[in-house]
């Protein structure tokens, strides 16, 4: 045995390391994007906890003693930091500033005891003056015109007003979370945050609210905020599950005393849905990789397979049985399959993981399945005369070719694309409050059978193109074989098998690197859509009590802007954000992509709310609970200019709105702002700039910063491209696609080049006698060159036709990976026309070599042979 290594070692040692390549890319993508995952899921989990300002908010039950639950939680294993929150109702904050006295409404005063800002930084950005002390919210002091040095009064029922001076204005970033109804039912509709907010020192709260709590208990509680360890498993899954695992058993120790509103847990919720996705797109665009390099292993195997049957049925005539020939594949099998394993492991130059074993272990079956199992398949189906006996010239189409197997393959793909695109199918569903997530694992059918019954399809067509098309074939050819053109359709005809593998192969490689390319390019241009979405516009201005439309001129680095209200409106009971705008200018300063909209595109909506004064945008779901249709009268309680009164206005449903500059997530309303204003007295208090070209927008929104002052609000799309988006989008896509792209780079040298020599190479004997027979070298070539064209421009079209049957059907799959979903795909030209180049290169490459080769003498190669 050691001898017949040794010899095929020594004269088959290309093919061996071919087939040894072929297994090192798959072995190497496995393990490589076995490292993306295991990091992207750590890094979703870190950047999770990074983004919640309070882990746990711990609201003591009305009559519990807040002492005993204080005592209680600090003695609960793995908190790092407890503090108690004061929470208090006031009917109205009043100040008087410029000879004119202001009011709010109702106000929550929250009582921060030393040190809170530090402990939990993201709850608080200082604006103007101190960080601590009497703090007020930017909101409030825009309704109060207050800033450091103002007065404020603070009514409390049945106490004498208190009177406070304020040392600072701030913001606060988490106020959803700080002011949520901790205990709500999973599923219930989040409460808006309060209008009006005032931050007291816990000493001065205490005094001013200890007496209200005696006669009104209702309007006085009490928070412990608490930050847990953060030494949690890497996967957001399970640390999800310890989470809140831990917060039930708090929850269960307290008796009833408090209850724990999870902010961690819940952030942790929608990362695990990311994770989960983060596995998909492994499956999606990771997986096929290494399924063409495993059949490139097999490719690469089966040009050799005639040779391989007259070699063993020479060893089985000089006596060898069945069992040692199997014997000395299976030697075969393990050379070539660790040699393909240890190089794999060693070009992903990372330590040894589960996943290096898997691909190592994925490494050597794919060795088993290529060398071993035909030998079997061979010493069980086949004589030893008919092994000997050349291969016959068997045209027919194969069997599942008659049967249309790739037909009925593309057409379950479809089917299964149009089932999952019906409104609502989510991909991933992890329902809130729920520790399971559903993942549909059958749509992973539909590129697998697109995978399949594309290149099916492609054989079929190269069927139909070289044999029963072999006519059309010789005058395609005719340019570059001249008279010999029939000749190299009628060699392609008689090798058709060989002729419509590599072009099978080339057009799977080519498509897994252009859906790959399309994919990746898609996701990073939908991250900026994202980012442009949430934050509005390259740098966003917004101030609580009006901004001029004409603030942003004379900026430097400002190339227009675009006024727009942002208030608050009821439908019946349901609060929800109003977006006010100028419909005839909007669209020519903000992208609006077609998808933000339905029943029309963002234009045709737009018309739409321009020519109707009183039109307005709704959500589908305000669609759906107040059965509206197009025209309904649609009767809104907008609160009046400056947090007055409540005014009831009146306004005509004209079409659907799904996403817009700086909206929420859920429902939300657009309306004229034209008409706002009429109707209530409101001022655009937001403004959407958009940067010149050249600008960096965060440059921008220092200088408006510094102009208009600290009272106002400014956020750059840069910033905010850092931290919007599912914790999937957080990772950058770009790693795994870099990865794939590479191995996608050299799959594509492979097939197209690599196979076409080792088809060359199998016949020699062909080309030596038609040598000896006269043939000149440049007809010759021609021969090769015709092949080599027909070969890749076929391989290279069906790819083509084939990635972009992939990157819709994965954008139409992922839908959840896009936020928003996209227009229209991406093309990433640079990197497409690059592996068309290369693509080129290598079967151009190939030609050479083998009209290289075909210039040794006839005799040499025979002899040889």
């Amino acid at each position: 045995m050691t001898t017949w290594i040794r010899g095929m070692v020594r004269h088959r040692a290309p093919r061996l390391a071919a087939t040894a390549g072929g297994i090192a890319i798959a072995v190497a993508l496995i393990a490589t994007l076995g490292v993306f995952l295991g990091n992207a899921r750590a890094t979703m989990t870190q950047r999770a906890i990074a983004r919640v300002a309070v882990d746990w908010q711990v609201e003591v039950q009305p009559g519990a003693d807040p002492a005993a639950v204080e005592a209680a939680v600090r003695a609960a294993p793995g908190l790092d930091t407890v503090l108690p929150v004061g929470y208090a109702t006031s009917p109205a904050l009043t100040s008087a500033a410029g000879g004119t006295a202001q009011s709010t409404g109702a106000a929550r005063v929250l009582g921060l005891p030393d040190g809170y800002a530090t402990a939990f930084p993201g709850e608080l950005r200082t604006l103007a003056g101190a960080g601590t002390g009497v703090l007020v919210a930017q909101q409030t002091a825009a309704n109060l015109h207050a800033a450091p040095g103002s007065q404020i009064a603070v009514q409390r029922p049945g106490l004498p007003d208190a009177t406070v001076t304020v040392d600072g204005v701030v913001d606060l970033p988490a106020i959803d979370s700080l002011f949520q109804a901790v205990g709500a039912p999973a599923g219930a509709q989040p409460q808006a945050p309060p209008d009006n907010v005032l931050l007291l020192p816990a000493g001065r709260w205490h005094a001013l609210f200890d007496p209200l709590a005696a006669a009104r208990p209702d309007l006085v509680r009490t928070q412990l905020h608490s930050r847990i360890a953060h030494d949690l498993p890497p996967d957001p899954a399970e640390a999800y599950t310890a989470v809140t695992a831990a917060a039930h058993h708090l929850e269960a120790d307290l008796a009833g005393a408090g209850l724990v509103g999870d902010n961690l847990g819940a952030t942790l919720a929608a990362a695990r849905a990311d994770a989960r996705y983060a596995d998909l797109l492994f499956l999606f665009l990771g997986l096929p990789g290494a399924v063409v390099a495993a059949l490139l292993t097999a490719a690469v195997t089966a040009a050799g397979a005639a040779r391989r049957r007259r070699e063993q049925a020479l060893l089985r005539a000089r006596g060898a049985t069945a069992r040692q020939v199997l014997r000395l594949a299976v030697a075969e099998a393990a050379v070539v399959g660790v040699a393909g394993a240890a190089l794999g492991l060693a070009a992903t130059a990372r330590a040894l993981t589960a996943w290096s074993a898997g691909a190592a272990g994925a490494g050597l079956l794919v060795a088993v399945l290529t060398v071993v199992l035909p030998t079997w398949r061979d010493l069980s189906r086949t004589s030893v005369a008919t092994a000997r006996r050349p291969t016959g010239r068997d045209r027919r189409a194969p069997a599942w070719m008659r049967a249309g197997l790739d037909l009925l393959l593309l057409a379950g793909a479809a089917t299964i694309v149009l089932a999952a695109s019906r409104g609502g199918y989510q991909l991933v569903l992890a329902p809130e409050g729920v520790p399971q997530i559903s993942v549909d694992y059958w749509a992973l059918a539909a590129p697998a059978l697109l995978w399949a019954g594309g290149g099916l399809l492609a054989w079929r067509l190269a069927y139909l193109l070289l044999v029963p098309g072999r006519r059309l074939t010789a005058r395609l050819l005719r340019p570059l074989a001249g008279t010999l053109s029939g000749t190299a359709a009628a060699t392609l005809a008689r090798g058709h098998r060989q002729a419509a593998r590599t072009i099978v192969f080339i057009a799977l490689a080519g498509a897994f690197a252009a859906s790959t390319a399309v994919f990746a390019a898609t996701y990073r241009h939908q991250a900026g859509v994202d980012a442009q979405l949430t934050n509005g516009a390259d740098v966003t201005v917004t101030r609580p009590d009006g901004v001029a439309a004409n603030a942003a001129d004379g900026v430097p680095g400002v190339a227009a802007a675009e006024p727009m209200v942002h208030r608050f409106a009821y439908v019946g009971s349901d609060l929800q954000d109003m977006y006010g705008i100028d419909a005839r200018t909007i669209g020519r300063h903000v992208a609006l992509q077609d998808s933000y909209f339905t029943g029309g595109t963002a234009p045709q909506l737009l018309d739409r709310l321009a020519q109707s004064p009183d039109a307005v945008l709704v959500s589908a779901e305000t669609v759906k609970d107040f059965q509206l249709s197009p025209g309904d009268t649609l009767k809104l309680r907008l609160p009046g200019a400056h947090g007055g009164r409540p005014v009831a206005v009146q306004f005509h449903y004209a079409g659907v709105v799904k996403e817009f500059p700086t909206a929420p997530t859920d429902s939300f309303l657009v309306a004229n702002a034209g008409y706002l204003a009429q109707q209530t007295g409101d001022a655009p208090n937001t403004l959407l700039v958009t940067a010149a070209a050249g600008a960096r927008p965060a440059d921008v929104a220092t200088r408006l910063q510094a102009r208009l002052g600290p009272g106002t609000q400014v956020t750059d799309i840069d910033s905010a491209r850092r931290i919007v988006g599912s914790s999937l989008s957080a990772v950058d896509l770009s790693a795994l696609a870099n990865v794939e792209l590479g191995f996608a780079l050299a799959l594509i040298a492979a097939t197209a080049g690599l196979l076409l020599v080792l088809g060359f190479a199998e016949r020699r004997r062909t080309f030596a006698l038609a040598t000896a027979l006269g043939a000149r070298p440049r007809q010759l070539a021609g021969l090769v060159w015709a092949e080599v064209a027909v070969v890749g421009a076929c391989g290279l079209l069906f790819g083509a036709l084939l990635g972009a049957a992939l990157s819709r059907m994965l954008a139409a799959l992922l839908t959840g990976v896009f936020d928003p979903p996209p227009d229209r795909l991406t093309l990433p030209w640079p990197y497409l026309l690059a592996g068309l180049g290369l693509s080129v290169a290598c079967l151009a490459a190939a030609g050479a070599a083998t009209v290289v080769a075909g210039r040794r003498p006839a005799l040499t190669v025979l002899r040889d042979l």
